[in-house]
């Protein structure tokens, strides 16, 4: 029998529950990543107990869906949601049930979840409860919905997305069948929420497969999403700095990037706007003008459509806007870059350059990656150097230029750029003497 290390707190809830005369199990995907090797990020239970019987079992629990038959039991400050076992009724909107029906039996709460990997169960007196042979696709690496797949997407639509989220997780295969529903439904994702779209979208993309977008896109599933992908896609890029469509350019620049979120969202639209501005010359060479103020201007919309965060919002404009950036190689051009574009974005600027470049042709490839890291290396060394970048670094403020009886209001900032543009210029005179005297002269 195949053994789970439980973590005790979860063996405590389950011990609880069958000594009140109850079944309880821990479900889903704490199951398959325990036998996948991996940690999972939390352990859910499912029980035969109902809603108030597990709160009379436990001391202290939160009522967080309990319509749906979820309670929250606390041990101490962490917090585990114990499910009785149910059955749903009929959907009605691509996401909800009509009813909420609970039931006695394990297998049939086992058989509304997604996928078989999904539809373990486990406890240490039963082992591992595999009703749908979930065993056989874990083995072989497959994504197979529950029983009839378009009865498991008409459910829910967001599955749709979910199974190439797990395929990218995982770097599994999604089966035929599940992957033929998949293309029929897709069009259903357009009555999902689009915070329900973006977390399943991020939890893609900063995957070890990010580039598995690809089957989004051939399964429908971005003509409702993200229908701009789609036009990159279909857009090639006769140049010959390019060898690939907008599109898989965008999939290749991804995996050039570290799973950071900003990172690869920058990457997957650092490129978007190049079909709506593409020309061809006569000797049939495509050129992208104005692609990086367009690029950045439909990102804005995109991540606007898909409820981002403005911290997000803004890294990926930012990433984008400057993606192209090629400062001269000597600290003075690399120092009024970092300061234009900001030093707590310039690192990871240079990174998108870099996968970008590595997403391109082979074509002047070498120049252009010793271009980077010369760039690379004179930006460790201003950094290193604590060289001044910003008017954050300047060693006289505002309050300085007030004393020598400069008025408050624009022309202190006026003069301070000034001082800043000396000493990106000239680092060694950022001292306070050096620059109280250089202000006397712009007075």
């Amino acid at each position: 029998m195949t053994q789970i290390q439980l973590p005790e707190k979860v063996q405590y809830i389950i011990a609880q529950l069958e000594a009140a005369g109850f079944e309880a199990y821990a479900v889903g995907g704490c199951v398959r990543d325990s036998l996948l090797g991996r940690v999972p990020n939390d352990w859910d239970v499912t029980t035969s107990a109902k809603p108030q019987q597990v709160k009379a079992v436990f001391g202290h629990t939160i009522d967080t869906g309990i319509q749906h038959g979820t309670v929250t039991v606390m041990l101490g400050r962490e917090g585990f949601e114990v499910t009785t076992y149910r059955i749903d009724g009929e959907y009605e909107d691509s996401r909800h049930p009509k009813e909420v029906v609970f039931t006695a039996n394990l297998t049939e709460d086992l058989k509304r979840r997604d996928f078989t990997i999904n539809a373990f169960a486990y406890n240490d007196r039963s082992g591992i409860v595999d009703a749908f042979d979930g065993m056989a696709d874990l083995e072989q690496g497959v994504i197979r919905c529950v029983g009839e797949a378009s009865e498991r997407f008409g459910e829910d639509a967001l599955r749709i997305l979910r199974a190439v989220r797990f395929s990218a997780q995982l770097g599994f295969s999604i089966a035929q069948e599940t992957r033929e529903a998949a293309a029929v439904l897709a069009p259903n994702l357009e009555h999902i929420s689009a915070e329900r779209i973006q977390a399943e979208l991020v939890k893609l993309l900063v995957s070890d497969n990010p580039d598995y977008m690809r089957d989004a896109y051939a399964l429908g599933i971005t003509r409702v999403i993200l229908p701009e992908l789609d036009a990159a896609f279909a857009t090639p890029q006769h140049n010959p700095h390019h060898q690939y469509t907008v599109g898989e350019h965008l999939m290749q620049t991804m995996l050039h990037v570290r799973a950071d979120k900003s990172l690869r969202i920058a990457a997957l639209l650092h490129d978007i706007g190049k079909p709506a501005v593409r020309t061809t010359d006569e000797a049939g060479t495509d050129h992208f003008h104005g692609h990086v103020e367009e690029s950045e201007r439909m990102a804005a919309d995109i991540l606007k459509r898909l409820k981002f965060d403005n911290d997000t919002m803004a890294k990926v404009q930012k990433y984008i806007r400057y993606h192209d950036c090629k400062p001269d190689t000597n600290a003075r051009s690399v120092r009024r870059a970092v300061n234009r574009i900001g030093a707590e974005y310039f690192a990871q600027v240079l990174a998108i350059r870099r996968a970008d470049t590595l997403a391109q042709s082979s074509y002047e490839r070498a120049q252009k990656l010793a271009h980077i890291d010369a760039i690379e290396a004179l930006y460790a060394e201003i950094m290193q150097k604590k060289e001044c970048i910003s008017l954050r670094t300047l060693a006289v403020t505002g309050n300085d230029l007030i004393a020598l009886g400069v008025p408050t209001g624009k022309r202190i900032g006026a003069i301070l750029n000034q001082l800043l543009d000396e000493v990106l210029q000239n680092p060694e005179h950022n001292t306070r003497a050096f620059l109280m005297e250089k202000a006397k002269t712009l007075l």
